[in-house]
C-alpha cells in the first residue's frame, strides 16, 4: 500500500484523516479541537480545560453517567486532555466497535454544558488547581511560563487561576464553546483496521449537519523573555532551578534534532544523569524540548537542597556550554537514534499512538507522515546536524533563570 491515508474536508470545514492499518485488530478515533489555553482571554484563563471537563457532563441524548457507561460497554480506552494549543478527545476500541465509538465522541462534541453540573465541575477544577499548588514542580513550571511568556497568552497555566475559574459563568463558557468547537476549527482522525468508505459514511451522517463558525485563529508567536525571576516559598524543602533557552518549534527534522539534543543532555543515561544526578548534586536533573507550532524552548531543570542552588545552576550551565562548544559524540547520537527508532517501531503497531502522531502532524505540518518518513527524519540526526542546530539555537545563550523554593536565590540571602 503506497498511501495509507484518506484525507477529506466536509462542506462545513471539518477535516477528516484516516490511516489504514490492515494488520491490526483495533481502531482509534479522536477529535482535535484547535483551541487551548493560548486562545483564551486573560479574565477567562482556564476555560479550555474547564470546558474539556464539561464535555463529559451530558448531551441532548446522554446523561453524564451514560457517557461513561457507554464508553465502558465498548471496552474503550478513552480520555481527553487540554494543552496550550489544542484539546483532544479520543477512544480506542476493537475494529467492530469503531462506529459506536465515533458516535459517542460526536455526541460529546454537542454537549449541552448542563447548568446543574457546572458548579460541581468547577469545584473539581478548583481542587485540581489546589493539588497543583502542593507540587513544587507544577508551581515552578507555572511561574516559569508566567515570566518567560509575560504579556502573551502562553503565560497563564492550562488549569487557569482560582479567581478566573471562580468568576467564569456558564454563558461565558457557552460563547467560547460555540465559537471554538465548530467543524471548521476541528479535525476528526481515525487510525486502525477500518473500511474507509464505511468510516466516511458514518462521519458524514454524524457530523455533516454541523454548522461552521467562521472562526479564524489569531495566534501571535510569543517572544521569550530573558532574565531572572525568583519565587520564595518556605513551605517547600527543596529548590527548583530551571533555565529556558529558545529552541526549534514543533514539527519536522529540526524538532527531531532538538529532542535528540535534550535527550543527550538531560534524558536517560545522559550527561546530566552521569555528571549531576550520579554525583549526588541533584535527585532529578533533566532537559526537555518544549514545543509549540510557532516557537519552542529548551528547558534545563533540576531540584536540589537550597544550599546547592549555585552548584546545580553552574553544573547545568557547564554541561550546556560543553555540548554547545565541543559538540556531541557519535555514540551519543547513535544511542538516541536507536531509541527513537525503537519507539517509532513500537508505536507504528498501535492505533492509539498513530492517532496521536497524526494529530501532531496535521496540526504542526499540515499533512500526515508515514512511519517510514518519520524514520528518515531520525536518520538525519547526525553529529554535524546537531552542531548546525546548536549554531541556530545555542545552548550557551543566557536564556531565562527561574528559582523556586525556600531560598531567595539568586537574591538577597
Amino acid at each position: 500500500m503506497n498511501d495509507p491515508y484518506i484525507l477529506e474536508t466536509l462542506d462545513n470545514g471539518l477535516r477528516i484523516v484516516i490511516e489504514l492499518m490492515p494488520d491490526v485488530r483495533s481502531a482509534a478515533a479522536g477529535f482535535l479541537v484547535d483551541t487551548g489555553a493560548r486562545d483564551e482571554v486573560a479574565p477567562q484563563a482556564g476555560v479550555s480545560h474547564f470546558l474539556e471537563h464539561m464535555m463529559f457532563k451530558g448531551t441532548s441524548k446522554r446523561h453524564w453517567s451514560d457517557i461513561t457507561t457507554d464508553f465502558d460497554k465498548l471496552g474503550s480506552s478513552y480520555n481527553a486532555y487540554t494543552s496550550e494549543d489544542r484539546t483532544i478527545y479520543y477512544g480506542w476500541v476493537r475494529q467492530a466497535d469503531l462506529d459506536a465509538q465515533i458516535e459517542i465522541l460526536v455526541d460529546m462534541m454537542t454537549s449541552t454544558l448542563p447548568e446543574e453540573e457546572f458548579q460541581m465541575e468547577r469545584n473539581v477544577v478548583l481542587e485540581e488547581i489546589a493539588m497543583s499548588k502542593d507540587q513544587i514542580e507544577h508551581v515552578a513550571f507555572d511561574f516559569l511560563q508566567e515570566k518567560v511568556f509575560e504579556g502573551h497568552p502562553l503565560a497563564w497555566p492550562i488549569l487557569g487561576y482560582d479567581e478566573t475559574v471562580k468568576a467564569l459563568t456558564r454563558d461565558q463558557m457557552l460563547a467560547y464553546f460555540q465559537q471554538r468547537y465548530a467543524p471548521d476549527n476541528m479535525m476528526l482522525m481515525v487510525a486502525g483496521n477500518v473500511d474507509p468508505g464505511e468510516v466516511m459514511k458514518s462521519i458524514k451522517q454524524h457530523c455533516g449537519q454541523w454548522k461552521p463558525s467562521g472562526t479564524k485563529s489569531t495566534r501571535v508567536p510569543p517572544k521569550m523573555k530573558s532574565g531572572t525571576d525568583v519565587l520564595t516559598m518556605d513551605r517547600f524543602k527543596q529548590q527548583i532551578v530551571a533555565i529556558t533557552i529558545p529552541a526549534a518549534p514543533a514539527g519536522g527534522v529540526q524538532a527531531e534534532i532538538a529532542s535528540a539534543v535534550a535527550t543527550i543532555l538531560g534524558g536517560e543515561n545522559s550527561r546530566f544523569f552521569w555528571n549531576i544526578v550520579q554525583t549526588g548534586l541533584s535527585p532529578r536533573a533533566s532537559a526537555f524540548h518544549y514545543e509549540f507550532a510557532d516557537s519552542g524552548m529548551m528547558l534545563l531543570y533540576g531540584s536540589c537542597q537550597p544550599e546547592n542552588c549555585e552548584k546545580l545552576h553552574d553544573a547545568m550551565r557547564d554541561e550546556a556550554r560543553r555540548i554547545n562548544d565541543d559538540g556531541v559524540e557519535e555514540h551519543e547520537v547513535q544511542r538516541v537514534r536507536n531509541r527513537r527508532r525503537t519507539s517509532l517501531a513500537i508505536e507504528a503497531e498501535v492505533p492509539y499512538h498513530r492517532l496521536t502522531q497524526l494529530m501532531d502532524d496535521m496540526q504542526y505540518l499540515g499533512q500526515p507522515r508515514t512511519v517510514e518518513q518519520m524514520l528518515s527524519e531520525v536518520d538525519q540526526i547526525t553529529v554535524d546536524a546537531v552542531q548546525d542546530y546548536m549554531t541556530k539555537f545555542p545552548l550557551s545563550a543566557a536564556g531565562h533563570l527561574v528559582s523556586v523554593g525556600p531560598r531567595d536565590w539568586p537574591g538577597n540571602d
